[in-house]
């Protein structure tokens, strides 16, 4: 018995439908779970994984000189 929170509380995730998805590009690596209870989102995680450091790149970019 897994126990997790939602939206409508506290629920045992052998009641639920879950759903994974993911995204792998070359700037990040995410995937998700998430949980429906007769179909209504109850329930998301997401992980994201950063492949470089695309707000430094971005910043960087901007200054005169700048390789890129």
């Amino acid at each position: 018995m897994t126990i997790i929170t939602t939206t409508k509380g506290p629920m045992d995730t052998s009641l639920l439908e879950k759903k994974t998805g993911g995204i792998d590009d070359e700037n990040e690596l995410t995937n998700w779970v998430e949980y429906w209870l007769d179909g209504e989102l109850i329930h998301r995680s997401v992980h994201v994984h950063l492949k470089k450091n695309v707000a430094a790149e971005s910043i960087a970019a901007a200054f005169p000189g700048a390789a890129g």
